[in-house]
């Protein structure tokens, strides 16, 4: 590739996260006014349920940035708007394969009737309709698979560099 490319994958929140996260924000007030009004005891639970919100809505509002450079690409995750790590870095020269999930290629890989175990990582949306990608890499001699939904042109940058590699849908 010459040039750099970088993604920013959101992921879709659990079917309930509003519901949860407004019933926890509405008993903590509940509980706060209850230990202003009757005695201390009431405290405690608030102070609870106000971290208990504070680690939900942390693990629940989760991104993924994807960095392509020159010599390797990086998924840095990104937990309730604020957290950022990067997680993997991955050097092209360590790619084994990059596929659809349904590819003859990444099969052996499936962890319901595949013939290799992998440590599995996924930075996908699970968003209806976009597709994502399976990438199967090398490092320190063990394989590992991520899950990106990989867009376009960065297929299209990835297959011009290694065309052996890459199988596009």
């Amino acid at each position: 590739m010459t040039y750099d490319i970088t993604k920013q994958v959101e992921r879709r929140k659990k079917k309930f996260y509003g519901l949860l996260s407004k019933l926890m924000i509405i008993f903590a007030i509940v509980f706060v006014v209850c230990g202003i009004i009757f005695q201390n005891g009431y405290f405690f639970p608030a102070i609870l349920l106000a971290l208990l919100y504070y680690f939900y809505t942390y693990n629940a509002n989760l991104s993924f940035e994807y960095n392509f450079l020159q010599e390797y690409f990086t998924v840095d995750v990104i937990r309730g708007r604020r957290g950022r790590k990067t997680t993997q870095v991955v050097y092209y020269k360590d790619i084994e394969v990059v596929a659809p999930p349904d590819h003859d290629t990444v099969l052996k890989y499936k962890k319901k009737g595949g013939t290799e175990k992998v440590k599995k990582y996924d930075y996908t949306s699970y968003l209806e309709g976009i597709p994502y990608y399976t990438v199967i890499f090398t490092r320190d001699r063990e394989k590992v698979k991520l899950l990106m939904d990989l867009d376009d042109e960065i297929l299209h940058a990835l297959k011009l560099k290694y065309p052996q590699k890459v199988y596009i849908s």
